[in-house]
């Protein structure tokens, strides 16, 4: 730490929190767009559009929601952004402003555990991926063996799933400039992936027309309007739910608020939007192909063709989970615990704790079972995300009209200190965005019975529920009652 920052508490403040220097401020657009295609091409962006196939809707109508909302969610996404750059801030640092010096871990972590979840989601997909390629190459194409007593998933699949969660901490470790020119490298690489896979339904189905038909409709389609830009909208929203939080400790790196803005717009919705069709398309196609719709793009690649193909494939699977894990899904977290206790933990071990984490879940269980990913987990985990980014964009754009305090966002004793360092109306704020979604929340959870319509209603739309309850809260209180805290 250098000398002008000798006054700030060493509890709330290290190496990886410090606000970067100008040198550090290298990225350009092309950077950040480059960053959200290596994020954005995914399997959970795949599986997103092609899960809601499979479940019954039309592609029109799975593209639309996820497209339009990664419209909605660029919003908060450039928004948030504006103080890291501004500031060269983190997002644990930015987060003191509204919740306090201390209780700006509450919202830190609530992202942090859901990061895990996806690094563990993500790291499974990939370890599935490895164990075709082993099947290819090793085993004749052999289909999974018995799944393991207590864990639930087959043994090749976990040791690769082994593998490959210790490939990426050892990749994590190397710091953050090694993201940037990872994700620059992978990005065309990652648009051919898609490319190459519409190009092979086409040619098995004999025309492009043909991906264009729609399933049966269900009695979950037949939902109607509100069904479809409800759950499905709240979940293309919630998918960057976390990173519509965190995306300071990126935007920290920017050259300018341009950069930034126009990175972002160009990298996240257009991607998104892209891969989605694919999915949803290409998953239309393999009813006629193989007699069922395979949603899941790495059983699909393995069933295509010989051994060749599939290790390229699943090579090329493998990447893409490789740069989508590292930033959105590391990054964030390991800055989030290192807030926790900024002496004790450094970003290296934030990576470690988060990977450690993602291990112990077993994200298998979770990512198997559609219905809870798709719907319990990005609904769920909308709700109490929408809630941070209301409190966040109120305090930051409305409030304090993106005036900050640096020196007072690593001081106990200044304008972010508060209440014993926690700001109890971002708390009451949170608590309330969050409230209206939980009859749903647990109705999904199968915790209780069935809720009635209204509540399911407000649940099918809870990241925006959360988002706008949550920012009103925020903004009245303090109105009300800022000056006595």
């Amino acid at each position: 730490m250098s000398s002008a920052d000798s006054s700030r508490d060493r509890h709330l403040s290290n190496e990886d929190l410090e606000p970067t220097t100008t040198a550090r401020r290298s990225w350009t657009m092309w950077n950040i767009a480059a960053l959200w295609v290596g994020m954005a091409v995914c399997i959970p962006t795949y599986t997103l559009a092609s899960g809601l196939v499979a479940k019954g809707w039309s592609w029109q109508a799975s593209v639309g929601a996820i497209a339009l909302g990664n419209v909605v969610v660029l919003l908060p996404m450039v928004l948030n952004a504006h103080a890291g750059t501004r500031y060269g801030i983190p997002f644990p640092v930015l987060v003191r402003a509204s919740f306090g010096v201390s209780g700006a871990n509450l919202p830190a972590l609530l992202r942090a555990f859901v990061a895990c979840g996806w690094f563990g989601i993500n790291t499974y997909i990939g370890g599935s991926a490895l164990a075709q390629v082993v099947r290819a190459l090793f085993l004749d194409g052999a289909g999974p063996g018995a799944r393991l007593p207590l864990l639930g998933i087959e043994p090749l699949e976990f040791v690769c799933f082994l593998a490959f969660w210790a490939l990426q901490v050892g990749i994590l470790l190397r710091g953050i400039e090694s993201l940037k020119h990872l994700e620059t490298w992978s990005a065309p690489f990652l648009i051919m992936i898609g490319v190459a896979l519409l190009a092979w339904a086409v040619s098995k189905t004999g025309s492009f027309a043909s991906l264009l038909e729609n399933p049966p409709q269900t009695a979950e389609s037949k939902g109607g309007f509100g069904t479809v830009l409800g759950a499905g909208l709240t979940s293309a929203v919630s998918f960057w739910g976390t990173l519509a939080l965190n995306i300071p400790d990126f935007s920290r790196y920017a050259r300018s608020q341009r950069d930034q803005v126009i990175g972002q717009a160009l990298g996240l919705p257009l991607t998104m939007a892209f891969f989605a069709f694919i999915g949803a398309v290409v998953t239309n196609a393999t009813m006629g192909i193989f007699g069922e719709r395979i949603s899941d793009p790495v059983v699909l690649l393995g069933r295509i063709g010989g051994s060749f193909t599939t290790v390229v494939a699943m090579l090329a699977l493998l990447l893409a989970t490789l740069t989508t894990n590292v930033a959105a899904n590391i990054v964030g977290p390991a800055n989030d615990f290192s807030n926790v206790s900024p002496s004790r933990i450094s970003f290296k071990m934030g990576c470690i704790i988060t990977a450690v984490i993602g291990l112990i879940i077993m994200p298998w269980r979770l990512y198997n079972d559609a219905a809870a990913y798709l719907f319990t987990w990005l609904l769920g985990y909308g709700a109490m995300l929408g809630s941070v980014a209301g409190v966040m964009i109120a305090d930051y754009w409305v409030i304090r009209r993106q005036q900050l305090s640096i020196d007072d966002l690593y001081r106990r004793d200044g304008l972010y200190q508060f209440a014993g360092g926690w700001n109890p109306i971002a708390v009451v704020a949170l608590a309330a965005g969050i409230a209206p979604n939980l009859p749903g929340f647990l109705g999904a959870l199968g915790v209780v019975g069935a809720v009635g319509a209204f509540w399911q209603g407000v649940y099918d739309w809870a990241w925006f529920v959360a988002f706008f309850v949550a920012g009103i809260v925020h903004l009245v209180g303090t109105w009300l009652f800022g000056k006595r805290v």
